[in-house]
C-alpha cells in the first residue's frame, strides 16, 4: 500500500509540471505544433538530395536534339559513325549546313538516297571533319596559317581574313556549341578530303610539284595565272630548271631581267601552250605535223626512235594531269619565231 501510494504522489508532481510549463495553450495546438515538428525533421532527413542540372550530351546527342543538322546525323548513322562521335572523345566537329550539304550533292550529282548509301565516300568524308581534340573558338583563331590533322589523317588548313575563319574553303557560321565530348563549329561548305578531289589546275599542279619554280614564277610576272587557271583545256610544255637556266645564259639575261620582261613573258609562255589537251597518245600521233599554240605561231612534233621532240626539245616526261589539261616537260625553252 505505501508502495502504490508513493507512485501515485510522483505521478500528480509529474502532470502538475507538464500543466505549469504548457500555460493555458490550447492541447489541440500543442500536438499539432509537435508532428509538424516531427513531421519536417523527417522531411529533412529522409528527402533525397536535389539533382544537379544535366550537362549536355554528345556530340551525337547534341547533334539531333539542336534539330539544326538532319543531313549530318543521317550521314553519321548511316557510316557507322554514332558509336565513335558518342565516345570520349574530345573531338572537334565542324558540322556543315543543310544547305551545304544540298550544294555539294549538286556539285555530285547524288541524291541524298546515293550518298547515305555510299559507306566508304561518308566515312572519309565524316572523319575528314573530326579533329581529334577540343577546339574552342579561342583556340581556333590562334591557327591562323596552319594545318591541323584530322580524324581521317589529312589535314585541313585554318585561315583568318578581317575576321572572318576559314578551314579550307568553308567559312565558320557559328561557334562553340558545347558537348560533353567535344564542341562543334557550323560551317557552309563540306570539306572534300584531298585523296576524293581531283588534280588542282595547271597552275595549281605545278606549283603543288615543286619542279618548276621559275616556270610559275614566270607565270605570275607574265599575269598568266588567271588565263592558265581558267576552264582550258590547254596542253603546256614545261621547260625544266635546267632549260631556263640554259635560256638565261643563251639570252645573257638574269632571272630578274627576264621576269621584268613582260612582254617577252608573255611571248614565251604562251608558246608554250596548246589551245587543247593533248595527252602523250595523242602527241605520238602528230609525227610530223605542226600545231598551233595559244601565242599563234606554230610548233612542230618530230619523233626520232621513240624519242618525241617538240621543235628542238626533247620531251622527257609526259602526262601530268590537271583539272583543265596536262603537263609534258621538255629539256629546252622554246623561242617563238617573233623572238627568236
Amino acid at each position: 500500500m505505501r508502495t502504490l501510494l508513493l507512485r501515485l504522489a510522483a505521478a500528480v508532481v509529474v502532470i502538475s509540471l507538464v500543466a505549469t510549463a504548457c500555460g493555458g495553450d490550447d492541447p489541440d495546438e500543442t500536438v499539432a505544433t509537435t508532428v509538424a515538428t516531427q513531421a519536417a525533421t523527417a522531411a529533412t532527413t529522409q528527402a533525397p538530395p536535389a539533382e544537379e542540372p544535366a550537362g549536355p550530351g554528345n556530340l551525337v546527342e547534341v547533334a539531333v536534339g539542336s534539330g539544326a543538322f538532319p543531313t549530318l546525323v543521317a550521314a553519321v548513322q548511316a557510316a557507322g559513325l554514332v558509336d565513335v562521335l558518342s565516345g570520349d572523345g574530345p573531338f572537334t566537329v565542324f558540322a556543315p549546313t543543310e544547305e551545304a550539304f544540298a550544294a555539294a550533292l549538286d556539285a555530285l550529282d547524288m541524291s541524298p538516297a546515293e550518298l547515305l548509301g555510299n559507306t566508304e565516300l561518308l566515312t572519309a568524308v565524316l572523319t575528314y571533319h573530326v579533329l581529334p581534340l577540343e577546339a574552342p573558338a579561342e583556340l581556333v583563331v590562334t591557327l591562323d596559317g596552319q594545318s591541323v590533322a584530322t580524324v581521317n589523317g589529312a589535314e585541313v588548313t585554318v585561315t583568318i581574313e578581317d575576321g572572318t575563319v576559314r578551314v579550307n574553303d568553308a567559312t565558320v557560321v557559328a561557334t562553340d556549341i558545347e558537348a560533353s565530348n567535344g564542341i562543334i563549329h557550323v560551317i557552309d561548305t563540306v570539306l572534300v578530303p584531298p585523296e576524293l578531289m581531283g588534280p588542282g589546275n595547271l597552275v595549281e599542279v605545278a606549283v603543288g610539284s615543286g619542279a618548276f619554280p621559275t616556270l610559275v614564277a614566270a607565270v605570275q610576272a607574265a599575269g598568266l595565272v588567271d588565263v592558265l587557271s581558267g576552264d582550258g583545256p590547254f596542253t603546256v610544255f614545261a621547260p625544266t630548271e635546267e632549260a631556263f637556266a640554259a635560256a638565261l645564259d643563251a639570252l645573257d639575261m638574269s632571272p630578274a631581267e627576264l621576269l621584268g620582261n613582260t612582254e617577252l613573258l608573255t611571248a614565251v609562255l604562251t608558246y608554250h601552250v596548246l589551245p587543247l589537251e593533248a595527252p602523250a597518245e595523242l602527241v605520238v600521233t602528230l609525227d610530223g605535223q605542226s600545231v598551233a599554240t595559244v601565242n599563234g605561231a606554230e610548233v612542230t612534233v618530230t619523233i626520232e626512235d621513240g624519242t618525241v621532240r617538240v621543235n628542238d626539245a626533247t620531251v622527257v616526261a609526259t602526262d601530268i594531269e590537271a583539272s583543265n589539261g596536262i603537263i609534258h616537260v621538255i629539256d629546252t625553252v622554246l623561242i617563238p619565231p617573233s623572238s627568236g
